[in-house]
C-alpha cells in the first residue's frame, strides 16, 4: 500500500504532514542542511572563513551521513571543472545513492550558481547583471534566466542562487558587477523579469541577499549595514517585493551583514515578521555560505554552534548552506538536551517537504537521470548571450562622431583588456570563479577577445596591438610603445578595465573592494600617455563597476562603457566600434567625475545635492539613465494627463517618439517622480517607469505609461507607507537628468495607507504609428 506522503493525488500539506509524521529527529534535520562533496578547505583559491567552515567528508562518512537523509547537494558542477554530461550522470548516481540509504527514497536539492550563467564548465557565460540593468530590456533578461534554467534542469539541479537584488548604494563595493543598478524601481523590474524566466524552466530561484549587503559601511564586504529605516523601506526592499510578486520566487537567502547590530542570518523580524507574515512568502529560506556559523565567529551573537543553530532558525533560516556544520550534531543535542523547540526544527522541514514535493521529488517515480544530449553553451544561447551582450553597450560620449571607426583606418589599440578573454566575464562565471585555480584544463567556452572581434569587423583596417601596462601592476614599461604605436595610428581605441577575482584577488568582485574609484593599477597613466599624443582616443571600458573619467572629460574622441558583456562581448563591442551595431545600452549606474566623494547614487535628497555648503560637487559626469546613439530621435506630441490625480487613481503619460536619423535604433524612454514638497525628505527625482522602443528609420511609435498615484508612496516617521496628496511631476526623459517633458499635477483626496499589496510598476504600452 502506498504511503499517504507519496500519494501524488492529495493535496502538498497533507502529504507533508503525513511524512513528518514518520520521522525522526536525525532524519529531520538532515533535510535542513546541504554537503558540498569535493570543496576545499585549504589552499590559495578558498574564500576566507572556508579553511575553518567546510568539511571533507570520507566515504564513511558520506555512507553514514546520508543514511538519515540529504537536504541539499551543494555545486557539483560548480566546484571543480567536469564535463557536462559525465557530471550529468555522477549527480544521478549520487542522488540513486542518497535515495537508496535512506528509509524513505528522498533524494536532495542540488543547487548552482547562476548570476551571470549556469556556473559550470563549457556553459554560456552572459553578461554580468549591471549589463542587463544597461540593457533596459526586462523581456529580453527573462528569456536569458529561462534558458539558464532549462541548462541546469537538463543536468539534474533544481535550484539556483541568482538573482542579486541588492541596489548600489557605494560604487567602490566589490560586488557593483552583480548587481543590477543603483536604482530600486530598475532592479525589481529587470529582477523579477530574471525570476520569472528562472522559475518558467521549473528552477527554484533564490532572492539575494536579504536585505542590505550592498550598503555595507566603507563599501566594505560584509561590513555593518547603516541604512535607516526609510532607506531600508524605500530603497532595499522594494526589488524583493518585485520578484516575489512578479517573480514568484521560491527561495530568499539571508544577507552576511548586520544592521543596527541585528546579523540578517538572526533577525526574526525580517525572515519572519516582514518576509512571511507581512509580505506571505511561503519558500524556504536559506543560509548564504557558512553565515550560521558566521553568527559564532564573526557578529560574536551565538557562543556556540548549537546557539548559532538555534538563532538562525528561530530567525526563519531553513537551511544551512553549503554544508553541515551547525545544522548537524550541534544542533541535535541541544534538540534532545531541551535548549532548542523542536517545533523550530519542524516548521523548517515542513518548508523544505513542501520545495521537494512541488519538485517531484517525493514521488516515487522521480527520477535523476539526464534526458537527452546535454549542450549547455548551444548557438541559441550565445545568440542571445550576444544580443543581450549589444543591447547593454553604452556610448557614452561621441563629441565629434569619430564612432562608428572608418573601415579603413589605422587604429592602434592598446590597454591590458583588448587580448585577454577573462576582461568579458564576472567574477561569478565559471572561467573567472573556479577555472583560474585549473589553468591546465581548457576554458571549456569560446571567447573571442574584443581585438580578435575588431580585426574581424574591420578587415581592411591596419590594427596593430600592444598591451601597454597590466590590470593592476605598476609597471610602466609598456608605455613607451604603447605611446609609439599610438602615434603611428590614425585612432587609437584604449581598452582599459577591471579584473574579475574573489576576496583581493580582482579587482572587481566579491571581496574586490576599492579605495575610491580611479582606474586600477597605472591604467588612468597610460591613457594620460596616449591622449597627449594628440591623436584621437577611443576609451573602451570592459569593467564591473564605473570609473571616475573626469579627467579626461573633453579630451577623448569617444568613450564606450561595457560591463562585463559575457562570452560574445567582443564581437558586440567591436560592433559598436564598426558600427554595425547602434549602441542603446543605457547606465544603470552613474558615472563619477572625481574618484573619491563616495558613497554616491543619483537618489539624493536636497541636501545630497551640489550646493554652496559644501566645496565638494557630487554631479557625475554621466548620470543614471544617459547613453547615447548613432541615430536620433524625436520626442513629440507629449500628453500629460489630467492634471487633478486622486490618492487612490491613475493617469496615462504619453509621448510619440520618432526616428529622425538614418539608421535603426532603439530609444528608451525614462519616467521620473519628482516630488517637491513631502512630510520626509525625498531623493529629488526617481525613476517610476521605463519603456525601450526600437524604431527603423523614420518610424514612429506612441509610448503612454499608466503611473498609479501608489508609486509617489514612501515612508513616513510612522513607519507606514502612505500616498500624500499634494502637487508631483512626471517627468519624461532620456536620463535623470535629461527632461524632455514634465507634467505637472495634483494628487488630492485623503491620504493613503498602503500595505505589501500596493502596485509596484507603471504598465507601458507601444503603438506603432508606422
Amino acid at each position: 500500500m502506498t504511503s499517504p506522503w507519496r500519494d501524488r493525488a492529495l493535496p502538498t500539506a497533507a502529504r507533508v504532514e503525513d511524512l513528518l509524521s514518520r520521522m525522526t529527529l536525525e532524519e529531520k534535520t538532515a533535510q535542513l542542511y546541504g554537503v558540498w562533496v569535493g570543496a576545499a578547505t585549504d589552499g590559495a583559491g578558498v574564500a576566507p572563513h572556508q579553511h575553518d567552515m567546510a568539511a571533507e567528508h570520507s566515504e564513511e562518512e558520506w555512507e553514514e551521513l546520508i543514511t538519515r537523509g540529504l537536504g541539499q547537494l551543494t555545486r557539483p558542477f560548480g566546484t571543480a571543472p567536469v564535463d557536462p554530461e559525465t557530471g550529468a550522470r555522477s549527480l544521478a548516481s549520487a542522488q540513486r545513492r542518497i535515495a537508496g540509504a535512506g528509509r524513505f527514497g528522498i533524494p536532495a536539492m542540488a543547487h548552482e550558481e547562476c548570476l551571470a550563467g549556469f556556473t559550470a564548465w563549457g556553459a554560456t557565460a552572459y553578461p554580468v547583471p549591471l549589463a542587463w540593468g544597461a540593457s533596459f530590456d526586462p523581456a529580453l533578461v527573462e528569456e536569458m534566466a529561462r534558458r539558464i534554467g532549462h541548462d541546469l534542469r537538463s543536468v539534474g539541479v533544481h535550484q539556483g542562487l541568482a538573482p542579486v537584488l541588492d541596489v548600489v548604494r557605494d560604487l567602490r563595493w566589490g560586488r557593483v558587477e552583480e548587481t543590477i543598478g543603483e536604482d530600486p524601481y530598475l532592479v525589481g523590474t529587470v529582477g523579477a523579469a530574471y525570476v520569472r524566466g528562472l522559475e518558467s524552466a521549473g528552477i527554484v530561484a533564490t532572492l539575494k541577499h536579504f536585505a542590505g549587503y550592498a550598503a555595507s559601511a566603507g563599501a566594505r564586504n560584509l561590513a555593518p549595514v547603516r541604512a535607516g529605516v526609510r532607506e531600508f523601506a524605500d530603497i532595499t526592499l522594494p526589488p524583493f517585493e518585485h520578484a516575489l510578486r512578479e517573480g514568484g520566487a521560491r527561495s530568499v537567502m539571508a544577507a552576511y551583514t548586520e544592521t543596527d547590530g541585528v546579523p540578517a542570518s538572526a533577525d526574526p523580524g525580517l525572515l519572519t515578521g516582514l518576509l512571511r507574515e507581512e509580505w506571505g512568502f511561503d519558500g524556504t529560506v536559506v543560509a548564504d555560505y557558512f553565515a550560521v556559523g558566521f553568527l559564532q565567529t564573526l557578529h560574536r551573537v551565538a557562543g556556540t554552534d548549537a546557539e548559532a543553530a538555534h538563532a538562525a532558525l528561530a530567525a526563519g533560516i531553513d537551511v544551512e548552506l553549503p554544508t553541515v556544520k551547525c545544522y548537524g550534531e550541534p544542533l541535535l543535542e541541544a534538540v534532545r538536551a531541551g535548549e532548542v523547540p523542536e517545533a523550530l526544527i519542524d516548521r523548517a522541514v515542513r518548508r523544505v517537504l513542501t520545495q521537494k514535493c512541488e519538485l517531484g521529488l517525493l514521488d516515487e517515480d522521480w527520477t535523476p537521470e539526464p534526458t537527452g544530449p546535454i549542450d549547455l553553451d548551444s548557438a541559441a544561447n550565445r545568440a542571445l548571450a550576444r544580443r543581450l551582450a549589444e543591447e547593454s553597450v553604452v556610448l557614452l560620449a561621441n563629441p565629434d562622431d569619430l564612432l562608428p571607426l572608418s573601415p579603413d583606418t589605422r587604429i592602434a589599440v592598446v590597454g591590458p583588456r583588448a587580448a585577454d578573454p577573462l576582461a568579458m566575464l564576472g567574477c561569478y562565471s565559471f572561467p573567472s570563479h573556479v577555472g583560474v585555480q585549473h589553468p591546465e584544463i581548457p576554458m571549456g567556452i569560446e571567447i573571442p577577445t574584443l581585438l580578435e572581434a575588431l580585426r574581424g569587423e574591420l578587415p581592411d583596417a591596419k590594427i596593430t596591438y600592444t598591451e601597454g601596462c597590466d590590470t593592476s601592476d605598476p609597471d610602466r614599461s609598456g608605455f613607451e610603445e604603447a605611446v609609439a604605436r599610438a602615434a603611428e595610428a590614425d585612432v587609437c581605441v584604449a581598452v582599459l578595465g577591471d579584473r574579475a577575482g574573489l576576496f583581493g584577488r580582482g579587482t572587481s568582485g566579491e571581496g574586490c573592494d576599492a579605495l575610491d574609484l580611479r582606474l586600477p593599477g597605472v591604467q588612468g597613466e597610460l591613457l594620460d600617455a596616449l591622449v597627449a599624443t594628440g591623436v584621437p582616443v577611443v576609451l573602451v571600458l570592459l569593467t564591473g563597476r564605473p570609473y571616475a573619467l573626469g579627467r579626461w572629460d573633453g579630451r577623448l574622441g569617444a568613450v564606450v562603457q561595457a560591463f562585463f558583456p559575457g562570452e560574445e562581448g567582443g564581437p558586440a563591442v567591436a560592433g559598436v566600434l564598426s558600427g554595425r551595431v547602434n549602441p542603446s545600452g543605457r547606465l544603470p549606474v552613474s558615472v563619477p567625475r572625481a574618484p573619491g566623494g563616495q558613497p554616491w547614487t543619483y537618489l539624493q535628497p536636497p541636501l545630497g545635492l551640489a550646493g554652496e555648503v559644501s566645496n565638494l560637487d557630487p554631479t557625475p559626469l554621466y548620470p543614471f539613465g544617459h547613453g547615447r546613439s548613432y541615430t536620433a530621435f524625436a520626442w513629440e506630441d507629449f500628453d500629460g494627463g489630467a492634471p487633478e490625480l486622486g490618492t487612490d487613481g491613475s493617469c496615462d503619460v504619453s509621448v510619440t517618439v520618432r526616428n529622425t536619423g538614418d539608421r535603426a535604433g532603439a530609444e528608451v524612454v525614462q519616467l521620473y517622480l519628482h516630488d517637491p514638497v513631502a512630510r520626509v525628505t525625498r531623493p529629488d527625482v526617481r525613476l517610476v517607469g521605463y519603456q525601450r522602443v526600437s524604431l527603423e528609420p523614420g518610424e514612429t511609435a506612441r509610448v503612454t505609461f499608466r503611473f498609479p498615484a501608489a508609486l509617489s508612496s514612501f515612508t513616513d516617521r510612522t513607519g507606514r507607507r502612505v500616498v500624500e496628496p499634494g502637487a508631483l511631476q512626471l517627468r519624461l526623459a532620456a536620463s535623470s537628468t535629461d527632461v524632455r517633458h514634465t507634467a505637472e499635477l495634483t494628487l488630492t483626496g485623503p491620504e493613503r495607507i498602503l500595505g505589501p499589496d500596493r502596485p509596484l510598476r507603471c504598465e507601458t504600452e507601444v503603438r506603432p504609428l508606422g
